[in-house]
């Protein structure tokens, strides 16, 4: 069927929505394009004029395709080279979605995307539905056709395998760029110690490279330890430099709503260092060097430019 003006705009209207929860449940962001467009194409070729109420429509439809995306990205990531991590997103990006209460910023930050990995699929469809959007389990059992009763217990189960000791603190930009500074002052000082009064003791470091990029494959675990990885990634050489194409830029920016450090050369980011703050200090590091998950954010750091870096790298 052909695709009339207001239909077309219905669909645009609810894109933003779409892909805010397609990047929840897959973790994503290049994914969540892919099955907000197929989405679409399902809307181009459905008889609409038998479509009640779109959104609801879009919503299951789209739920489907990430829950088919999910079941196969399970035996994928049993063949996944190193650890697997999260796509990271600037602040400001659509696809992070609603960002008003605690819950909906809570569950786009990259500590509970990568928990969220422990779900079955349908525990991550109830877990998003009703904890970022509001959704009533009602018209969460309609789009996954369970029963509303068996909904609620998904949901309780979900958040049973969610729970953390570690408090996350939350902060805002101007607290995140301070956390980036005091890492960066401490990372290029040329010594462990800053860094180890930094981090929390029960530290971790954990990096993807996704066989695209050399990173260690395993998580580096305790403070002196994630000290001693950190200073060696920051330790000066000719040799990275030349294999980067120059000296990297640092920068400060706030990453799934947490202090991030963007290391660029010119126009393209090499890799995202995410600092999880907690009360403690600095718990997890988290670096994404896969080239395939750097390029939208590295659409949107070039778009907001230009940028004046903290320091260099190397």
């Amino acid at each position: 069927m052909s695709l009339h003006t207001h239909q077309a705009d219905l669909f645009e209207s609810s894109r933003g929505r779409l892909e805010a929860i397609a990047y929840r449940l897959l973790g994503s962001a290049g994914d969540a394009e892919d099955a907000v467009q197929d989405t679409f194409l399902r809307w181009h070729a459905a008889d609409r004029d038998r479509i009640g109420i779109p959104e609801a429509w879009l919503t299951k439809v789209l739920t489907n395709i990430c829950l088919n995306q999910l079941t196969s990205a399970r035996v994928r990531r049993e063949t996944y080279v190193g650890q697997w991590l999260p796509e990271p997103l600037l602040a400001g990006d659509r696809m992070l979605g609603p960002a008003d209460t605690v819950e909906q910023r809570e569950s786009v930050s990259l500590a509970m995307l990568t928990l969220m990995e422990r779900l079955t699929p349908n525990e991550r469809v109830v877990y998003v539905l009703r904890e970022a959007f509001g959704y009533p389990h009602r018209e969460i059992a309609e789009i996954l056709d369970l029963t509303e009763v068996n909904c609620q217990q998904i949901h309780r189960r979900a958040k049973q395998h969610l729970t953390t000791d570690r408090a996350r603190t939350e902060i805002d930009a101007a607290a995140a760029r301070k956390v980036v500074e005091e890492f960066l002052a401490a990372a290029l000082s040329g010594d462990t110690e800053p860094l180890i009064r930094l981090l929390a003791d029960d530290a971790v470091s954990v990096a993807d490279g996704g066989a695209r990029v050399s990173a260690t494959r395993s998580p580096v675990v305790g403070a002196l330890r994630s000290a001693r990885y950190l200073r060696g990634l920051f330790r000066p050489s000719a040799a990275r430099r030349a294999s980067v194409g120059g000296n990297p830029a640092l920068h400060a920016a706030v990453v799934n709503g947490g202090p991030a450090v963007l290391v660029a050369v010119g126009e393209r980011i090499l890799g995202v260092i995410c600092l999880e703050a907690t009360p403690d200090g600095v718990g997890t590091i988290r670096l994404q060097v896969n080239p395939d998950k750097l390029e939208r954010i590295t659409r949107q750091w070039t778009a907001a430019g230009p940028h004046r870096p903290l320091a260099q790298m190397w």
